[in-house]
């Protein structure tokens, strides 16, 4: 049962990701998967409650991974204490799951595919893979400088600053043969901003 259900997300994840979630309809994914559209139904109520599930999904693996690498999960543990090891861990880690994760890489695709028609579709993209990241680096910059770990300056500058390089090898991942060197890229950025942002010992001490 569980198996079934977790198929007809995936598979439908995957044709919303190909062909975009308005153009594929319940008669689509079921001729897909070679069921009924009866049998279907009896694990989700129509292709809204899928999409949801999947929303859902994504979600929980944002909390998931926020505990797992120690950083504010953007709603209950603002304020929590983040080093530049965990900024680059969890930014390595972040940048992986979307551009190797299966199920991240067909949202961010299907999202993509979909903004352009669709107001929710623009606002989940928006929250998830553009402006959201934004403005969640800037509250942990702007706890960074609080806490004395990052050089003073304009913390939304400095989030769009470093998300920008993430960004764009995110967007090029799909179509690029070296992504090795796309990590490798990203690896330096992280490093170079770091010794540029890094607050030194005399900055501490004020």
């Amino acid at each position: 049962m569980a198996d079934t259900k977790e198929n007809i997300l995936m598979t439908s994840l995957h044709l919303f990701a190909r062909d975009g979630y308005e153009a594929v309809s319940v008669s689509t994914i079921s001729g897909e998967l070679g069921m009924t559209k009866g049998a279907l139904y009896k694990h989700y109520k129509n292709k809204r409650d899928i999409f949801d599930s999947i929303v859902e999904r994504m979600y929980k693996i944002d909390a998931e991974r926020s505990v797992q690498y120690r950083v504010p999960d953007g709603q209950k543990n603002e304020g929590i204490a983040v080093s530049w090891d965990t900024v680059k861990q969890f930014t390595v880690a972040q940048y992986k799951f979307w551009t190797e994760d299966d199920f991240a890489q067909s949202f961010r695709k299907m999202l993509t595919l979909e903004q352009y028609r669709n107001d929710e579709m623009a606002q989940l993209y928006q929250s998830c893979i553009s402006a959201g990241p934004v403005d969640y680096m800037e509250s942990i910059f702007s706890q960074m400088i609080a806490d004395g770990n990052m050089k003073k300056a304009d913390s939304k500058l400095l989030a769009t600053e470093f998300y920008a390089p993430m960004f764009l090898l995110i967007n090029i991942s799909d179509h690029s043969a070296y992504k090795e060197q796309n990590l490798e890229l990203l690896n330096n950025h992280i490093e170079r901003f770091i010794r540029r942002n890094s607050a030194d010992r005399i900055e501490r001490k004020e």
